[in-house]
């Protein structure tokens, strides 16, 4: 026993050399895209030294099929060490092209509104002008990578078969998108309030409890902040099918 506590090389103790990894409670999927890759296949490098597997069958795969062509998934982890291995060796969101974006979703989860787990689900964002957040993105779309792959933004049971679906953990993915004026951060729930009363009061205690980590905690900025200015947005909800939606008919959640 002792002889085989002696072996355990963890990243703290050898970072080159560990043979233990720390399991997360879900495996993640990164996917890219951008205008500069759309119809091409992506390079692997740096990437490609991580070990690559198979995309798994999604039940929206097909009604999605043609956005998502253009989308390329770069890898799959399931460890602490495989997600700072990945971050270490992708572009910052603050150095990529114009109209790119990171999507970080659970595996089996493609990042599109078909996908079984998001149809019927929403998403919180944020929307922050470029020139004053240039030096910011980063390390928000650390945080909430983080937050996401620990399970702190709706820390409920995330799979199980005795589960009820409203009983799991509300988070599919987040993704963080640069445009020519503003960044915008996002978190994807996979249901969202459609009423009032029961257990839609509850989802959306759940869905405001998401938010209002999502902008202290997460994004730095004190609960009463008013952040709406131009180019940007306060911390803000959306159904995924109100974002169909044009004006008022669209009912959002503000933290």
């Amino acid at each position: 026993m002792q002889a085989q506590a002696e072996g355990i090389r963890t990243v703290f103790s050898d970072p080159t050399n560990f043979n233990v990894k720390h399991p997360l409670y879900s495996p993640w999927t990164l996917w890219f895209d951008s205008p500069a890759t759309k119809g091409r296949n992506l390079p692997q490098t740096p990437v490609s030294s991580f070990p690559q597997t198979p995309a798994p069958p999604t039940p929206g795969a097909t009604a999605a099929q043609g956005w998502m062509e253009d989308i390329k998934r770069v890898i799959s982890f399931d460890s602490v060490e495989e997600f700072w291995g990945l971050y270490n060796h992708i572009v910052p969101p603050s150095q990529l092209p114009q109209k790119a974006n990171y999507y970080l979703f659970k595996e089996g989860i493609i990042p599109a509104w078909e996908d079984e787990a998001n149809k019927n689900g929403g998403k919180w964002s944020i929307q922050l002008p470029k020139e004053k957040n240039r030096h910011n993105v980063d390390k928000m779309w650390l945080y909430t990578m983080l937050a996401a792959i620990g399970e702190t933004f709706d820390p409920s049971p995330t799979s199980g078969e005795s589960l009820e679906p409203s009983q799991h953990s509300l988070i599919t993915g987040v993704i963080v998108s640069t445009r020519p004026q503003f960044y915008r951060l996002s978190i994807w729930t996979r249901l969202a309030p459609i009423g009032a009363g029961g257990e839609d009061d509850k989802l959306r205690e759940r869905i405001e409890t998401v938010g209002r980590h999502f902008k202290t905690s997460v994004l730095g900025y004190s609960e009463s902040q008013k952040l709406a200015a131009p180019l940007s947005t306060e911390v803000e909800f959306l159904s995924h099918k109100d974002s169909e939606k044009k004006g008022k008919a669209a009912k959002k959640i503000i933290v």
